[in-house]
């Protein structure tokens, strides 16, 4: 029977060579993010039933497992952005599926060069490679993002996340994706902003608009997706497609006149605020503008009145910031339900690996 093999090397010429000795004698891999604390990896190790790990001291035996189905190429874990990270089972159609579209969308030719410098444990990341495998296209892999390595580097397309975008020289890339947290409204024409999920195999609407293959109904408000990128199953056997094969997605868009989808965010992030809908991200957005305002996130606190209020928790240097200057900021950007009633300044904002806030962990 196959078996799921977690790879837990850094990202390199390595991590791709072993990937591909695993997908060669038909087994799946778990890329293990090397971040996570020890007893977090043995945690996810065991949850996965992970019956062998390859590391820099060779492959070595964990358990009997449990095993995988014939066709499994992945298990990856979700970003744990609203709670507990899940398996998700990738199959070799499914990422195939995935990289030939993207390819189309890009027009990517024998002359592109791939960039792989996201975490690897995470889908924007691995698509890099396994889309470079699929379709042939050369690849450069370097363990995480370095400002100076990437702007040196020869190649032509890039995966990034809005931190990284700014650090860096953009007009050197044929087309930069962009994934994780809300990209930056006054990014160049050539970034392109992606929207998946790790259950589709990475992004599946460019800048709104659909992949070649996926489908996109709105059902009570929800994003519901239905294309060959997605997963088979979670790695616990559970699934969250419905018996018609579409992925509710937890997010709440909707789709404009031209059929691109605008996607305003988790359903269960909205604050409902004295009767009105307040998106955290939005209120977010306009803060992080503030000179002052190293790092936010907006969350809805309880309250007898309101319901819920908006609270601004902010990283910044100065202690005398307060919640009028900040709502006074605000307050040609936003309607007036969507200012901030409470103001908590923090050390740092908890946010995942692609720079989604774990909202699950904010304490308004």
């Amino acid at each position: 029977m196959p078996k799921l093999t977690a790879l837990d090397l850094p990202g390199s010429p390595a991590f791709v060579h072993a990937l591909q000795h695993i997908w060669e004698r038909g087994d799946a891999a778990f890329p293990l993010d090397r971040r996570l604390p020890i007893t977090a990896q043995r945690s996810l190790l065991q949850r996965f039933g992970v019956a062998s790990i390859i590391n820099e001291d060779g492959e070595s035996s964990l358990s009997d497992g449990e095993p995988t189905e014939p066709g499994d190429a992945l298990v990856v874990a979700t970003s744990g952005s609203s709670g507990p990270p899940k398996g998700a089972v990738l199959t070799h159609s499914s990422i195939e599926a995935s990289a030939r579209a993207t390819s189309a969308r890009l027009g990517v030719t024998s002359d592109d060069h791939w960039l792989a410098c996201l975490p690897l444990a995470h889908i924007g990341g691995l698509s890099v490679i396994t889309r470079s495998l699929v379709t042939g296209t050369a690849l450069t892999v370097i363990d995480g993002f370095d400002a100076a390595t990437v702007d040196n580097s020869d190649v032509t397309l890039v995966s990034l996340v809005s931190t990284a975008l700014q650090r860096i020289d953009p007009s050197r890339f044929r087309y930069i994706v962009l994934g994780g947290a809300r990209p930056p409204a006054n990014r160049p024409p050539h970034c392109i902003a992606t929207y998946g999920l790790t259950e589709t195999g990475s992004g599946v609407v460019y800048d709104g608009m659909p992949l070649d293959g996926v489908m996109i109904e709105i059902r009570e408000g929800e994003v519901h997706l239905k294309c060959p990128m997605l997963l088979r199953s979670y790695r616990d056997g559970s699934s969250p497609l419905t018996d018609d094969g579409w992925l509710p997605t937890g997010d709440l868009g909707f789709l404009r006149d031209d059929g691109s989808l605008h996607v305003e965010g988790r359903r269960g992030d909205v604050i409902n605020s004295g009767g009105e809908k307040v998106w955290p991200e939005d209120v977010e957005r306009v803060l992080a503008r503030h000179p002052d305002v190293t790092d936010v996130a907006v969350t809805g606190t309880p309250d007898n009145e309101w319901g819920h209020i908006v609270t601004a928790l902010v990283v910044t240097e100065r202690e005398d910031l307060n919640l009028d200057e900040l709502r006074d900021f605000c307050r040609d950007q936003l309607p007036g339900y969507a200012l901030p009633r409470r103001l908590q300044q923090i050390a740092e904002i908890p946010r995942t690996a692609l720079g989604k806030v774990r909202r699950s962990e904010l304490a308004g």
